[in-house]
């Protein structure tokens, strides 16, 4: 391509301040370093993780930045070393990474990178630290690796899944992030057997992940847990069989689930992050067999606390990151269920906006109308 190896301009939603709205702005992306790739970005979707680190409420503020990191696009050019991507590959850049040299990469148990593990206080490149977005020379801060809220980004190419170029890039990019984090929780993870119960903590896009998984393993009941009654109609679009309201009883959860299923169900997924859904969720699951996966994230001062004897009985507790999946290896095979028509993505995607719209969907999400919101770039 004519732009190999120069600067682009190009359109980037620039966030200045925590909480303000995004503004559009005419950044220039660098080309790709060592190890890097650039991306020109088709589409883009909004996650709760760019909304919260936007807010900056718990973390230390790093702006300006350029958010966004779950979407779709073709590579516009390849940095030195870069010899399992080209131009014109359809991929799908993620929050984290596979180097493949590292313990972890090497594991068949974990999708861990010591090199490119989420990172959220990194504002530059893990090449050399620095910025590829400026603005008039003044640097422009990353987020996770990806800043997808901008027409080309640049992104370490331990980041980037090379997909089926055939896949829809406005349905798949929901993949490469939210979506892949529940359905592996469940499916990786929790592994139900067909026939068997399980028990979703937590409606949002993850958890509607995690209930997609239920009803793709086969399971026979699938029981949401949410706070909102809201979220309870919508859910049964995603396999879920029955709901319980915290609010609505006297009793704890973990006690009204194990009154409905005969002493608990058989697996159980948290995606909330409240450390009271995560020890219910635990203390749901039948003795003997059961399984809770926990997938929310907890505030730093957070403890769990449980009785021993629900282990001894048999309970068995296991945590996961994006589910379980490799970003290069796995989110490929992940896209490809979509395309066998194994996995439905569009009833994820509630809301379409062009990219000159985008906060809209900060709007959307923060009155918790969407579940995805995509972002057409070229519009």
């Amino acid at each position: 391509m004519i732009t190999t190896g120069q600067i682009i301009r190009c359109k980037a939603a620039v966030a200045w301040e925590a909480g303000k709205p995004l503004v559009m702005e005419e950044v220039e992306v660098a080309p790709p370093q060592k190890h890097e790739v650039r991306i020109k970005i088709l589409f883009t979707s909004l996650c709760h993780t760019d909304v919260y680190f936007w807010e900056a409420k718990g973390q230390t503020p790093l702006f300006p930045r350029i958010f966004g990191h779950e979407a779709g696009g073709i590579v516009e050019s390849v940095g030195e070393g870069v010899t399992d991507l080209q131009p014109g590959d359809h991929v799908l850049p993620i929050f984290t990474g596979e180097c493949g040299d590292c313990p972890h990469c090497h594991s068949e148990e974990s999708n861990m990178c010591d090199l490119l593990r989420i990172n959220t206080e990194r504002g530059g490149m893990i090449h050399d630290g620095e910025s590829r977005f400026s603005i008039n020379g003044k640097p422009i801060h990353h987020f996770l690796g990806t800043s997808t809220f901008s027409e080309y980004t640049v992104v370490h190419s331990g980041q980037v899944a090379k997909i089926n170029p055939e896949a829809p890039l406005d349905k798949v990019c929901i993949v490469s992030c939210g979506l892949s984090t529940g359905l592996g929780a469940t499916l990786t993870v929790a592994k139900p057997k067909k026939g068997q119960s399980v028990a979703v903590f937590g409606l949002g896009a993850v958890g509607l992940g995690a209930a997609e998984g239920a009803k793709m393993a086969g399971a026979s009941r699938i029981i949401g847990v949410d706070l909102n009654p809201k979220r309870f109609e919508e859910a049964k679009k995603f396999g879920v069989t029955e709901f319980v309201n915290p609010r609505e009883h006297d009793k704890p959860v973990q006690q009204v689930i194990a009154d409905m299923t005969n002493g608990g169900v058989d697996r159980s997924v948290e995606c909330t992050g409240s450390v009271q859904a995560m020890i219910q969720a635990f203390e749901c699951v039948h003795d003997g067999w059961g399984v809770a996966v926990l997938v929310g994230v907890p505030s730093k001062d957070d403890a769990f606390k449980t009785h021993p004897m629900n282990f001894l009985n048999e309970r068995t507790l296991k945590g996961t990151f994006f589910g379980n999946y490799k970003p290069k290896t796995d989110i490929p095979g992940v896209v490809e269920m979509y395309m066998n028509k194994e996995l439905e993505l569009e009833k994820f995607i509630t809301h379409t906006v062009p990219f000159s719209e985008i906060n809209k969907a900060f709007d959307y999400m923060l009155k918790g109308e969407s579940i995805r919101c995509i972002i057409t770039m070229g519009a």
